[in-house]
């Protein structure tokens, strides 16, 4: 009878740990894209991190950026999901530049999800070099993971 007792009691605590929102952001690249708007010329990886490099050097040829991130929910659907991409830049004559983007996120389950939030060609142009990011993952306005630069 004790032993019943301790699988119900086990058993109640998974099941509410079960229903408790959970997320990840597992991995963030933030990419340059180039003026046709690629981030890589081919779907290499290798490549892709050899036409990073290039950007990075010639800033001439980037128009935009971009934050591919991995993210992982398995939350109840109880309010919507946000992803929310923090950047600050180079100071200004008065102030650093700071800006943040949200994306909404429709897709939620056991596995994995990629998510790609643009920084536009305009906004990038105003704002300049991006130094720190941070992304982070919300569940209404609950915070579930996060990852962030090493400078943030």
């Amino acid at each position: 009878m004790r032993w019943l007792t301790v699988l119900l009691c086990l058993g109640l605590v998974l099941g509410i740990k079960a229903q408790a929102a959970q997320g990840k952001v597992l991995k963030v690249l933030p990419q340059f894209l180039d003026k046709q708007g690629r981030s890589s010329v081919s779907p290499s990886l290798y490549d892709r991190d050899a036409y990073q490099a290039l950007l990075r050097r010639n800033p001439a040829r980037r128009s935009a950026l971009r934050f591919a991130v991995e993210w992982k929910s398995s939350t109840p659907e109880t309010q919507a999901l946000n992803l929310r991409v923090e950047m600050r830049g180079v100071a200004g004559a008065d102030a650093p530049r700071e800006s943040s983007l949200e994306l909404p996120l429709h897709q939620r389950g056991w596995f994995s999800h990629w998510a790609y939030v643009t920084l536009s060609e305009a906004d990038y142009q105003k704002f300049g070099e991006v130094t720190a990011w941070r992304v982070t993952l919300w569940d209404g306005d609950r915070l579930l993971g996060e990852q962030k630069s090493f400078l943030w």
